[in-house]
């Protein structure tokens, strides 16, 4: 059902377009009689936004890209300072999805001892997250003056974005009940009573591949269950992908890859400001406006570059 009403929005967008298209040819025509151009001028520059939204939307290839996201954000090299870098990328994406009018719910969430959070997981459910969100897949470095160091020296600090799509069947890897382990534990928080007090919180491991997902952010057990039954199929079905990658490889040989440190985009706060994507070249000075969720040029940038 949600496929149908995206794909009924989609054909009603251009059915729009190519109604309007019709009566501004029509405005056009009266125009050579009177000479009254200036408001078709102003017509013509919103159809053309209009028909650039929608050729975006032709740059989603992928099988998946239609589905809801979720991402897991790992804290890399950096100490405190990566911790809390991995909570400003947090925040980013949770601000990008809330100006596109999707929703998010943080699925998972560890806080870091003295700031930032060690990892977290969250969902974002809407029709093209995949798609866009997979553009952020990979390491993201910040470099700037460290706020927890007391010489405020420079700090360069790491952390690792892992994007994968929402899937309701695995239909290449079969999940039987007897290949799951659920175990349930206390939810750990800030406080609350529901924290510390009820086996909530839900880990399951899916045997046969070693993959382990958890969720503790719901009040109830079963939706627990629920949110990590979803990671663990999404997971699942990445580590499919990732072998028949492997496979391919070895059919075609070694593949040598162009390395530049591990990063697909660095953030430079000091000694200038600077955002960049190392895959497509696209940068910014624009910072402060990218860390609030303002990457829409970045993820437009990497899906042209295909």
């Amino acid at each position: 059902m949600q496929e149908l009403e995206g794909l009924r929005d989609e054909i009603n967008s251009f059915l729009e377009l190519r109604d309007e298209s019709d009566e501004l040819v029509e405005l056009c025509e009266i125009a050579t009689t009177n000479g009254e151009w200036s408001q078709i001028e102003v017509q013509i520059n919103q159809l053309i936004k209009r028909v650039e939204k929608l050729e975006f939307y032709t740059l989603f290839d992928g099988e998946y890209d239609a589905h809801s996201t979720i991402i897991t954000i790992h804290t890399g090299a950096g100490g405190v300072d990566a911790q809390d870098w991995s909570e400003m990328l947090l925040r980013m994406f949770i601000k990008w999805a809330e100006q596109h009018n999707f929703k998010v719910t943080v699925l998972d969430k560890i806080s870091g001892a003295e700031a930032g959070i060690k990892n977290a997981t969250i969902e974002i459910d809407g029709r093209w997250a995949y798609g866009h969100m997979r553009t952020q897949a990979g390491v993201h470095r910040l470099v700037r003056l460290s706020p927890f160091n007391s010489d405020n020296l420079r700090q360069t600090s790491f952390a690792r974005v892992d994007v994968m799509p929402v899937i309701d069947e695995v239909a290449e890897v079969e999940i039987g009940p007897d290949d799951l382990r659920i175990d349930t534990y206390r939810a750990s928080g800030a406080g609350g009573q529901h924290v510390n007090t009820t086996d909530s919180a839900v880990r399951i491991t899916h045997l046969s591949s070693g993959i382990t997902t958890q969720c503790q952010s719901e009040r109830s057990q079963a939706q627990n269950k629920e949110y990590a039954m979803k990671m663990l199929k999404a997971k699942v079905h990445q580590k499919f992908i990732k072998e028949q990658d492997l496979k391919k490889q070895e059919l075609r040989g070694e593949v040598k890859e162009a390395q530049w440190g591990s990063q697909i985009c660095s953030y430079v706060l000091h000694p200038y400001k600077m955002v960049k994507d190392h895959r497509t070249k696209h940068e910014t000075p624009q910072i402060n406006d990218v860390l609030d969720g303002n990457i829409d040029d970045f993820i437009i940038a990497f899906l042209r570059m295909k």
